[in-house]
């Protein structure tokens, strides 16, 4: 075994507890790119410039090649390209954000697939173990850990008979949920009363509930709550 493998794993390691460990943050406050997106993103950086760091290992040509032919630049041209194949998976729905981590997953695809291309196999290995680990242990740890449930909601009641403000507020309340911030809309001309929020829980079984009271008002002529979350 290569001398610089176990610190070339060390590295990896750490970009991929760092970058989950930023995305515990996000995740827990409902954002839409959390834990496996940002630990998949922090791998992949760390791959690219293990590429750069140890060229010697994988690059044998000679020194005064290296002045004509750079091969580091082909990376960035890849990489280039792939960012634009990224954002076409990456969809609004509503006011929520979708694909950001099947985003992430495609550029680390493309890391590895580089490292493989460059005979530089040990990284990859990890790296894609890291990869396949991030996309399927992460996701069973961040369905479990404690985190609070962010959710784009909107009400509207006729424009006649619009719910008070405070009489709603204690309605979401009374189901659970706090209120990021609140907005209004009027259209007279459609004949409804609009409310927006961002609403928050610690019980996702908070929604159906709401849902539930809110399906029982005469008042209500239309509702959505929809997550903020990939």
């Amino acid at each position: 075994m290569n001398e610089h493998y176990p610190e070339i794993a060390i590295r990896l390691l750490i970009a991929l507890a760092v970058g989950g460990i930023i995305g515990l943050e996000r995740s827990y406050h409902g954002r839409p790119a959390g834990f496996r997106t940002h630990a998949l993103v922090c791998v992949a950086s760390s791959l690219l410039m293990l590429v750069t760091v140890y060229e010697s290992l994988w690059f044998t040509a000679h020194s005064a090649a290296r002045v004509v032919v750079d091969p580091t630049r082909m990376a960035q041209g890849i990489m280039t390209g792939i960012g634009f194949l990224g954002a076409g998976v990456i969809m609004k729905d509503g006011l929520s954000v979708r694909g950001l981590t099947t985003a992430a997953s495609i550029w680390i695809t493309a890391a590895i697939g580089i490292l493989a291309g460059v005979g530089f196999y040990f990284p990859a290995a990890v790296a894609t173990v890291f990869t396949l680990g991030t996309l399927s242990l992460f996701r069973w740890l961040e369905a479990r850990m404690h985190s609070r449930y962010y959710a784009h909601h909107a009400v509207r009641f006729a424009s006649d008979a619009p719910m008070p403000e405070p009489q709603y507020r204690q309605l979401v309340r009374d189901h659970g949920f706090s209120i990021a911030n609140l907005s209004y809309r009027m259209r007279r001309e459609r004949g409804y009363f609009e409310y927006r929020m961002v609403i928050w829980t610690h019980d996702q079984r908070n929604t159906q509930r709401l849902t539930e009271a809110l399906s029982k008002l005469d008042t209500v002529t239309e509702f959505s709550i929809a997550p903020t979350g990939d």
